[in-house]
Parts: C-alpha cells; structure tokens; sequence
C-alpha cells in the first residue's frame, strides 16, 4: 500500500484543514468537542424537518408542474444529504469515529454531495429567473419539466465528480488511542492534493456562484427597471435571497480556508496567526453547515404562495389525519392556492416557484 500522510485530525473530515500541533490543535479540538454536538443536533432536527415540509408540499401540492419547481425539490434534497450526516459528526466530534471504514466514505459522499448539489442547484435556480424574466420568449421553449428533469441528473454528475476526491482519500483508521475518519493524501503529493481542495472549494462554492449571480442579476434589473412590472419584481425576489443566504453563511469559511491553506503566501505562518485561523476554520464551517436548516425559513418569510400551501397541506394531511370529525377542515382543498399556468410549462408565467 501506497504510504499516505494524514493531513490533520478533524472532527468535521469532509472540509477537515491543517491544525499546527501544538499552536491550535488541542485548542480547537477541546472547543468542538463541547460546541458541535448540540449544535449539529439542533440543526439536523430543524434542518430535516423544514426541508422534509419543503419536500413533501412540492411533490403533493406543487405536483412539479414547472422547471422551477424541479429545482427546488432537488434543492432540498441537497440539503437532506447534507442533513443526514450531521449526527454522525456529532458523535464523532465528541468521542471517536466508530462506524466503519465504508459508512465513513459514504457519509463523506454525501456531504460533499448536498454541498455541492446545493450549491449548483442554487445556481440554476438563477439561471431560470434569468430566462424566465430576460428571455422570456425563449423561455417559453425552454424552460420545461423535461429538461429541469435532464439539467437535474447531469448535474447530480457532476456534483458526484467533484465529490469523488474527498470520498477516495478519505478513510477510517486507528491513530493513537483513537479511530479517525479523515481525508489521507499520498506523502508525495499531500501539499498539490490540498491546494487542489482548497481551490476546487473556493472556485466552485465561492467564484462560480458569485459570477453567475452578477451576471444574471445585472440582465435582471435593467429588464426591471425597463417594465417595472410587480408581478416580476415578486418572482425574482425569493431566489435572490436564497442566492445571498448562501454567501452569507458560506463565503466566509471559503475565504478563510484560503488563507488558511496559503499562510505563506498571505504572511500568517506564524503561531498566533494560526491559532487565530483554527479559530475562524472552527466558526465559519459550523456556521456554514447550519445553512441546510435556512431555505425553508426563506420560504415561509419570502415566498408567499409557500405559506399557503403550507396551510392547506397542514390542513389536508395533518390535521384531517388527527381529528377526523372536525368538519371545519373538511371543506380544505388545495384548490384554495390558486394559479394560472402556461401551456407550454405549466407554470405561472411569472412564478417564484413557492
């Protein structure tokens, strides 16, 4: 077997960052052994359940019926990825890793993969604002269920092509008195393997995002500004705060996490500077990671066809479900949220999604 290196001992492995022993290493470990449990808990009960709801009214009372909606569902499913996993670090955080080798690749491939899928999917949900407002006589062609079905698989590939380097060096093993789960890099080529983390990170989480949304947000308010139409000003206003949601929580970690890789390059390899960073690494992935909780709370403030489909669902399948002789509810019907849709999409011809 090829000799590896262990890069560091991280209590998150999937974004897991070089500890300089003893400048932060045991500073940074004590504080996430006390402060990721109960917060990864708290995240992944409110996480897993709004992004459930989001789910669950999308497939029942949304029917898919638009490219938007396609999105959407596949938005959420990202996060339940991303969810499902935090237990498991939480645990692991606290104690050791002690759930195999393969549950510790597969877990490491789901997180990378709600990350990025999140992070992608989020970028097409952009996309379609643009084209919907921009071009929307194209848009018109374009933008079916059918292709938002096509656009979604290749690009779950890709999601899963650039999840694939994290889940091949990441392995379980024991070190010290303690099992690992943590990415292991060949000794040869620990220091390309990293920076190749690092930018891969920032370009696709950071760069790529951004760009995209100057780009199709510039088209967005000139055509705006152009027709001041109400209804279109409603429709881009929900992914626009999905959009700036997502670098909110997650471009300050990748901004540390470059500076944290090149400390040379950014005059902070010294022993304060990098305690200070293993400091920020610590507060802005766990800030990072609390992101797959958010979108449903955006829905319920900003979307508003959401809260009323999320009053008849309530109605519908919860409350019917537990007092069977309210007749109250019983006259309850989805009906209630009412649409116009095109025929060419079955969308509103200017639809938010939620």
């Amino acid at each position: 077997m090829e000799e590896t290196t262990r890069m560091h001992e991280s209590t998150t492995p999937p974004f897991d960052y070089d500890i300089k022993d003893p400048c932060q290493n045991l500073d940074v470990k004590y504080t996430a052994s006390w402060l990721l449990p109960p917060l990864y808990s708290l995240v992944f009960i409110f996480g897993f359940v709004g992004n459930a709801l989001v789910f669950l009214i999308l497939i029942r009372c949304k029917k898919l019926k638009s490219m938007t909606d396609i999105y959407l569902l596949n938005l959420a499913i990202s996060d339940l990825l991303f969810i499902i996993t935090l237990p498991f670090w939480a645990h692991y955080a606290a104690d050791q890793w002690v759930f195999g080798d393969v549950l510790c690749k597969v877990l490491t491939g789901f997180y990378h993969l709600g990350f990025f899928g999140g992070v992608f999917f989020i970028i097409l949900l952009t996309i379609d604002r643009y084209l919907a407002i921009v071009h929307a006589v194209f848009a018109l062609k374009a933008r079916t269920v059918t292709f938002g079905i096509l656009t979604s698989i290749v690009t779950w590939g890709v999601a899963g092509f650039a999840s694939l380097p994290a889940i091949i060096f990441t392995t379980s093993q024991r070190e010290d008195s303690r099992y690992t789960c943590s990415h292991h890099f060949p000794s040869a080529q620990s220091i390309i393997w990293k920076n190749f983390r690092t930018l891969k990170m920032n370009i696709l989480g950071l760069a790529l995002p951004l760009l995209v949304m100057i780009f199709c947000y510039a088209g967005i308010i000139q055509t705006l500004l152009r027709c001041r139409n109400e209804k279109k000003h409603k429709a881009v206003r929900l992914i626009f705060v999905i959009m700036i949601a997502y670098f909110l929580f997650w471009a300050p970690y990748n901004i540390v996490l470059l500076l944290n890789t090149f400390q040379v390059a950014f005059g902070l390899d010294n022993c304060e500077s990098s305690k200070n960073l293993g400091r920020a690494m610590q507060l802005t992935e766990t800030l990072g990671m609390t992101h797959c909780c958010i979108n449903p709370v955006i829905y319920a403030f900003v979307g508003e066809k959401f809260r009323k489909y999320l009053s008849t669902f309530f109605h519908k399948y919860i409350v019917r479900h537990f007092c069977k002789h309210c007749h109250i509810f019983h006259g309850e019907t989805l009906d209630r949220v009412s649409s116009t849709y095109t025929p060419s999409t079955g969308e509103q011809e200017v639809s938010a999604g939620l």
